[in-house]
């Protein structure tokens, strides 16, 4: 080969890596939500920060963390369902234990199903209408004393 053909065949290899890494980052079943944001609980212990993806689009509220095999501690995902509504979720190829947290309108916590089953279809419902699913690493309402009735701050709720 020559230079040029040289050049312009790793070119070409370079094209097609770079395209078949953003087909699986775009359409891979673990993507990620398009946008990570701060999100407070205020508990009775203090205040707790949680870096959170928001998953507004239907196939980011369809696919959620499915496929993801760990989740850090401080890290989650905030599902928005506006309006506030009645929620259900499972746990469908989610291979992490879960907390998810069913947040209100208004911010407050209206429920939260603990240390949920990894690959359940159970189906796990809100319990009331809510207009945010958190969704943490199992464990964390317990280790932070987060309970129904603290407060979220995110803009989600009320523009807080």
């Amino acid at each position: 080969m020559t230079f040029d053909r040289v050049a312009g065949h790793r070119l070409l290899v370079g094209l097609f890596a770079s395209f078949v890494f953003l087909c699986g980052v775009i359409a891979g079943p673990a993507a990620r939500a398009a946008t990570v944001q701060p999100l407070e609980i205020v508990t009775k212990n203090g205040v707790h920060v949680f870096s959170v993806e928001l998953a507004t689009t239907e196939e980011e509220k369809t696919t959620g963390l499915m496929y993801r095999k760990e989740l850090p501690d401080g890290k989650g995902m905030l599902f928005d369902f506006s309006p506030e509504q009645q929620v259900s979720m499972w746990m469908k190829n989610t291979y992490v234990s879960l907390d998810m947290i069913f947040i209100r309108a208004d911010g407050r916590i209206l429920r939260i199903a603990e240390n949920t089953e990894p690959l359940s279809t159970k189906i796990i419902s809100s319990g009331g209408p809510a207009k945010g699913v958190l969704e943490v690493v199992a464990g964390t309402a317990q280790k932070y004393g987060i309970q129904p009735g603290d407060r979220v701050a995110h803009p989600l709720f009320n523009g807080k």
